[in-house]
């Protein structure tokens, strides 16, 4: 099996609802993402040949992704008052509203459900919300 990596990493703040601890503060993060494409075997023809993919196409589509979230506020749907949300918009802050606790564990499996429908075959995603600490989605079946 052939596994290309590729990362990037956005800046970002958030806050966890409902959590007991530091982290039920607003704070931020900057998030690395690491992702892993795999194929059993190489193109056969064409520019990509005895390649699984362009990187200039893999690297750009996770960038992509990753400056959509860059030095945004990313909060939970349904976390904040409905006049919090109005007031920060008419404030000018740029706003991501996620159906999901924003945690590493729910960014890999964002990432990788985002670049598998983009038609990549994701083997795995790894987004690290510190320097050592890390969550890595995969499916159970490849």
């Amino acid at each position: 099996m052939y596994i290309l990596e590729t990362e990037q990493s956005f800046d970002s703040a958030h806050f966890l609802s409902g959590y007991k601890g530091k982290c039920s503060n607003l704070h931020g993060h900057r998030w690395r993402v690491v992702a892993r494409i795999a194929m059993d075997e190489l193109n056969k023809e064409g520019q990509t040949r005895d390649m699984v993919i362009d990187f200039g196409d893999f690297k750009d589509a996770l960038k992509k992704l990753t400056d959509a979230l860059d030095h945004s506020f990313i909060f939970e749907t349904g976390s904040l008052k409905e006049t919090t949300v109005i007031a920060l918009k008419e404030e000018g802050f740029l706003l991501h509203e996620v159906p999901f606790r924003p945690t590493a564990e729910q960014f890999s499996r964002y990432f990788y459900e985002q670049l598998q429908d983009l038609n990549f075959p994701v083997y795995n995603i790894s987004v690290y919300e510190t320097p050592t600490n890390c969550s890595t989605y995969q499916e159970a079946s490849l």
